[in-house]
């Protein structure tokens, strides 16, 4: 029965041995995962960080740029609600009329409506298309001298 002790305390030794070995291994993984979880959670709490100023610089740009837009806005308004525009066409028209009716006087009247009606429908005729664009570009130059040049 000796021998049956021996090897029975023997097999509790490695057992205990096996056991202390598990425990150690264990504790030691224990140890690895909360330095992980703590690396992990200092990883996060940083990105969050790092988006949270993203998302309020971005806040902060789209503030801006809303404001930017409504100041255009009320800008493009007063700018196509301004007067002059028309003004400017119908100057643009009297003087075409004005130009031809100084060409062609033979009758001051009857000239100048049938001028002013030519004038309005070339000036309506530019208005679309390329000729519009470039006129807008360039100023007419007219033939008409608008003031006689002194003869001596």
């Amino acid at each position: 029965m000796k021998e049956y002790l021996i090897g029975f305390a023997i097999g509790l030794v490695i057992a205990l041995a096996v056991f202390i070995y598990l425990v150690v291994k264990r504790i030691n993984d224990q140890r690895a995962h909360e330095k992980e979880i703590a690396r992990l959670k200092n990883m996060l709490s940083d990105r969050m960080d790092i988006e949270s100023e993203g998302l309020k610089t971005l806040k902060e740009e789209n503030a801006e740029l809303k404001k930017q837009n409504e100041n255009l806005r009320i800008t493009l308004n007063t700018m196509s609600q301004r007067p002059g525009r028309k003004e400017v066409n119908r100057l643009q028209v009297y003087q075409l009329a004005v130009d031809r009716l100084t060409i062609n006087s033979p009758g001051f009247g009857p000239a100048w409506q049938a001028a002013l009606k030519e004038s309005e429908e070339e000036f309506q005729k530019n208005l679309t298309g390329a000729t519009a664009f470039i006129k807008r570009l360039i100023p007419v130059k007219t033939d008409a001298a608008v003031l006689p040049e002194k003869i001596d």
